[in-house]
């Protein structure tokens, strides 16, 4: 964070707040432990702090520290409208574009309050006061615990924020296998444990409690894996009939796509998810070494990321989508194949 932002926080910190924390759209660990460490930070400087999710998140999220205290905007709208037009300061985490919150966003456009973005995404939008934006971070989690280091509060980092932030870290790398993960990633998770984050714990409770139809989606979703040699390309898709057949819940299907980039030569993975109610096709890309799914994602499929992760979505049917990504391939041929 620069210096001029960090006084300008420090600053606008300075007398008690009516504060909201907003995650993106369909929050995953990041998301929610980074808005749930802040959360615990604001209220124990004195402020008036409170999470508003623009909707529901996954199952094995909602163990975590003051989970039950979150106000989802889609199930509980005026109480989130209330807190969003009393709110002095907005906390934007782990997204860097107000279209991230989907119907929310007229709200916030319309918000007198004053924004302070922390992302670590690419190509942050211009609507925040603060904006702490750093691509090189693995997760927003660590940007959080960067930030409370930096307004001078190390200390009030208990076993609770903790475990929150280190949910965040540990999801966004991967189990800090990505290439995002950093020496100072590692020094950051190590104070953690050190503040009261049980790993062992914390790693049960995100990946150890599968129900045997998560399970079975998987075996379908396995079963439709693609590969295509020639481009290092795989993919995965499943349909709305294949997710209602195995009692589909959210965040069922986490980590899917990394079945695909797991194959021997392979640089792409894509896993193509069907959902009539919005009418879209949810895409997640991931990628290995310098491929950008980013920029296919924000040239291709309305969305964006990281270099290496990336989320998009198409209007198209599952098999238009399909057919439309095999069909711009060829243009990454070489990119893929070096």
């Amino acid at each position: 964070m620069k210096k001029s932002e960090l006084l300008l926080l420090q600053d606008l910190l300075s007398t008690p707040k009516n504060i909201v924390i907003i995650p993106h759209k369909n929050p995953d660990g990041d998301a929610m432990g980074s808005t749930l460490g802040l959360l615990q930070y604001l209220n124990k400087k004195g402020h008036r702090a409170t999470v508003v999710s623009p909707n529901d998140y996954p199952k094995f999220l909602k163990w975590l520290p003051f989970e039950d205290f979150v106000i989802k905007y889609d199930l509980q709208n005026q109480q989130a409208l209330r807190l969003i037009k009393e709110a002095d300061l907005i906390f934007t985490l782990d997204f860097n574009s107000l279209s991230r919150v989907g119907d929310m966003s007229v709200i916030l456009e319309k918000s007198s309050a004053q924004f302070v973005m922390i992302d670590h995404h690419q190509q942050p939008d211009d609507y925040a006061v603060v904006t702490y934006s750093d691509v090189t971070i693995c997760a927003t989690c660590q940007m959080v615990y960067h930030t409370i280091e930096m307004l001078g509060d190390k200390d009030l980092i208990d076993a609770d924020i903790a475990t929150c932030l280190y949910t965040g870290i540990m999801t966004d790398t991967g189990s800090f296998r990505f290439r995002s993960t950093s020496s100072l990633t590692h020094t950051v998770i190590a104070s953690l444990i050190e503040k009261g984050a049980d790993n062992a714990f914390i790693h049960e409770q995100i990946y150890d409690a599968n129900s045997f139809s998560r399970m079975q989606l998987l075996g379908t979703a396995l079963t439709n894996l693609k590969v295509l040699p020639e481009y290092r390309a795989a993919y995965i898709t499943l349909s709305q009939d294949e997710l209602d057949e195995h009692n589909y819940q959210k965040g069922d299907t986490e980590g899917f796509v990394n079945y695909g980039l797991s194959l021997d030569n392979i640089k792409i993975a894509l896993i193509f998810i069907e959902n009539k109610q919005e009418g879209i096709i949810k895409i997640s890309l991931r990628s290995k070494g310098d491929f950008s799914v980013n920029e296919m994602s924000r040239s291709h499929f309305h969305g964006g990321g990281h270099t290496n992760a990336a989320g998009g979505k198409s209007d198209l049917s599952l098999e238009d989508t399909v057919a439309y990504f095999i069909s711009i391939l060829p243009q990454y041929k070489d990119a893929l194949n070096e």
